[in-house]
């Protein structure tokens, strides 16, 4: 596989991981049936878009983009649909996860 499909299932990955977190506030602790079902079905199609962007990509590239942008991404979805605004505290952190995921992928070194 060459490494830009690896990277188009980690953006299909990330965009999952985003949709099935949203479906897990949702779903209100899993009690309602439908937001439950798509939560478990698109955390499914997460987990295989992640295992085949790990065929090319190195795992700790793959992981922490998929990681740091997913819970960036929650956050935003949070922001605009249920108007949580995080304090300064949480934007700093989110500012630091981001400059994370760049240092890694572009500074970041294999042996």
């Amino acid at each position: 596989m060459k490494p830009l499909f690896g990277y188009l299932f980690l953006a299909i990955g990330i965009s999952c991981g985003i949709v099935a977190n949203s479906f897990a506030k949702v779903s209100e602790g899993f009690s309602k049936l439908t937001p439950s079902i798509l939560c478990i079905l698109f955390m499914c199609v997460t987990m295989v878009c992640i295992a085949k962007a790990m065929h090319t990509i190195p795992v700790g590239f793959a992981y922490s983009t998929y990681s740091g942008l997913t819970v960036t991404g929650v956050v935003l979805f949070a922001l605009l649909k249920y108007n949580q605004v995080p304090n300064i505290y949480g934007v700093i952190g989110i500012i630091l996860i981001i400059t994370g995921v760049i240092m890694v992928n572009y500074l970041g070194k294999l042996n």
